[in-house]
């Protein structure tokens, strides 16, 4: 049965208030834990004496199995429930953290790959089940809303990564840092399993189950649009920090505070895309579209700026403006599909986007040695024409939506 709705704004109740924060608590631990290894990975590189490109593979390891376990941990939440794969997730996760730093005692740069792979395995069924946990205790025409408070949690983590992350280090070297961040799953884990509401009652599963899901052409656009959106993100977000470095002479900590604004701004954006797909009924294209407009206007001005001032002006819009349209991508699915397939439904279009870090990264770089930093740039207009391409191919409302 298709939950369908047209309901006008809803405010959150007490059981999606409570579910939000303590996602909100779990999505930010996932972020630091993640984004350790960035900060930790000069000392790493010294320690092992690994060259940029080995450098590379200890980030890649993570990202190929994150993007491949997308799918599975959507089938997983709904088979098996998604608090008990969040749960799992989140131990397994936090025992690879500890287990990095383990490996660098050990010092073998193979054990190094393999536990990175692991914890990317790990992390990479969380959000599937996550986003399904918030569709069983909130109603359809509240859920991106939600999902919007949720996910601004990924701007949070990435200005309290370092916060945590740099005196760790500094007094314990990045050995102890990965053990020490390690304990903060547990209290995640803890939190999850004694406060997390019970979910609502949900609406009969659909034929087919995940397998319907996975073979719909329609999920698949959706899947489509995520990854044109996530090139723009996953493009800036590799290649700007060394390209304020490398070609404008910034120290390192006056690029991490650039590259900050558009997490900030990004993340309240995510907010407001979510509130405004709730309040549209999922209609995305009314704001995918002009927002992927400006979005491209930005990125074309960003790449010709001379001043570092007008590039970091246009750098944050150009993050604020895509970052509008991270919700609508989700908004008909999640409010069409019953919460019983939300799990495959949102691992799907995870992939997706996760696709697009394994992809442009390594394109970008091409680029930039074969042309330069602008032209690179520039080419990430090619994720503004996939996302719009992908919109107008997709359903705007519930009633439109099929799987087949």
């Amino acid at each position: 049965m298709r939950e369908d709705v047209r309901a006008p704004k809803q405010p959150l109740d007490r059981t999606a208030r409570v579910t939000v924060l303590l996602l909100f608590a779990a999505w930010t631990v996932d972020y630091v834990d993640r984004l350790l290894v960035n900060l930790a990975l000069p000392q790493i590189g010294a320690d092992f004496g690994l060259d940029h490109t080995e450098q590379g593979l200890v980030l890649s390891a993570f990202f190929l199995a994150y993007a491949l376990f997308q799918i599975p941990g959507g089938l997983l939440a709904d088979r098996f429930g998604a608090v008990r794969v969040m749960l799992v997730a989140v131990l397994a996760w936090s025992a690879f953290t500890a287990l990095t730093g383990l490996a660098g005692l050990v010092g073998s740069f193979a054990l190094l790959l393999v536990v990175r792979f692991l914890f990317g395995a790990a992390q990479g069924v969380f959000p599937g089940a996550s986003i399904k946990a918030l569709s069983e205790r909130t109603e359809p025409g509240q859920r991106m809303t939600a999902n919007g408070w949720m996910q601004s949690s990924n701007a949070f983590g990435v200005l309290l990564a370092p916060a945590i992350a740099a005196p760790l280090i500094a007094w314990w070297g990045w050995r102890g840092a990965f053990a020490a961040i390690a304990v903060l799953g547990v209290f995640v884990f803890m939190a999850l399993r004694k406060w997390l509401p019970a979910p609502r009652t949900t609406a009969d599963r659909q034929p087919g189950g995940g397998r319907a899901v996975l073979l719909s052409p329609v999920m698949w656009r959706f899947a489509l649009m995520f990854f044109g959106y996530d090139v723009i993100v996953w493009g800036l977000a590799s290649w700007v920090p060394s390209y304020l470095q490398s070609e404008r002479g910034l120290t390192l900590t006056e690029a991490g505070a650039i590259t900050a604004l558009p997490a900030i701004f990004g993340g309240v954006a995510v907010v407001l895309g979510g509130r405004w797909s709730d309040r549209l009924g999922g209609r995305h294209r009314v704001v995918v579209l002009p927002a992927m407009a400006a979005t491209a206007a930005c990125l074309v001005v960003m790449s010709h700026s001379e001043p570092t001032a007008l590039f970091a002006v246009f750098l944050t819009l150009t993050g604020f403006f895509a970052a509008l349209c991270y919700m609508p991508v989700f908004a008909v699915p999640l409010r069409s599909l019953p919460a019983e397939l939300a799990g495959a439904g949102a691992g799907l279009i995870v992939f997706g986007g996760q696709s697009a870090g394994m992809v442009v990264p390594v394109v970008m770089g091409a680029l930039v040695d074969g042309f330069s930093y602008r032209v690179a740039f520039l080419a990430l207009l090619s994720g503004v024409v996939l996302t719009v391409l992908a919109a107008l191919a997709t359903p705007q409302t519930t009633e439109q939506f099929k799987l087949r």
